[in-house]
């Protein structure tokens, strides 16, 4: 009985080994960790941070539309005013705001972590604040998460920048965004000039044909 029990044992303890050599070796075969540089997106794994180099304001400027920045601004509304003279309320009035100084509205109490900001509202500085005002400023007041979206953060600032005596200079794009819109202008042309060139069909042919004798037919000889 004890050597049938000894059998036994053994048996186990060598399917153990063998399980635990086999996971072994597959670990060392097939690594689960996160490749450095993504062949193709897969759904539902996002990339990395800075995997894709962020574009500069300039570049989302260049096709901004202040009306869409006048509805995307409804979500500001309920703490903003945005009207000239307008009130302070949760948040500071933002009329005149771009170009001017942080944390500079009059009679607004501004958290520390803004106040003990420096500088004027600029494109670049408005852009970071609204994309993530807690990391812009940690330790701000303000509860609103921020815009993720760049090119509604760039119709915003455009329609701010519209609510002031003194607008800001839009920045010119950057080179590239130059270079496809000069190419799109281009394409554009083109088409223009394919379209003023006569397209010749069988009637005008016909009709160039009857006229160089009058109009009238020749009689066969």
């Amino acid at each position: 009985m004890d050597d049938r029990n000894n059998t036994i044992a053994g048996w186990v303890l060598f399917a153990g080994i063998i399980a635990l050599g086999g996971t072994i070796l597959t670990g060392e075969m097939f690594h689960g960790d996160r490749p450095e540089t993504m062949g193709y997106p897969i759904e539902g794994v996002e990339l990395e941070a800075g995997a894709e180099e962020a574009k500069p304001v300039a570049f989302y400027l260049a096709s901004a539309d202040a009306a869409r920045g006048e509805a995307v601004f409804a979500r500001c509304a309920a703490c903003h005013s945005i009207n000239q003279g307008g009130a302070n309320g949760l948040g500071p009035a933002l009329y005149g705001t771009m170009g001017g100084d942080i944390a500079g509205v009059p009679g607004f109490a501004y958290s520390d972590a803004l106040a003990s900001k420096e500088g004027n509202w600029t494109w670049e500085e408005m852009d970071a604040w609204i994309a993530s005002p807690r990391s812009y400023a940690p330790g701000t007041k303000m509860t609103f998460a921020g815009l993720s979206d760049e090119q509604d953060r760039a119709d915003l600032l455009l329609y701010l920048n519209q609510q002031t005596s003194n607008p800001l200079a839009v920045p010119p794009p950057p080179p590239e965004e130059a270079e496809e819109a000069a190419a799109e202008d281009a394409m554009g042309e083109d088409a223009q000039k394919a379209e003023d060139v006569p397209v010749l069909d069988e009637a005008t042919t016909d009709a160039d044909d009857g006229s160089s004798d009058g109009g009238q037919e020749v009689p066969e000889a």
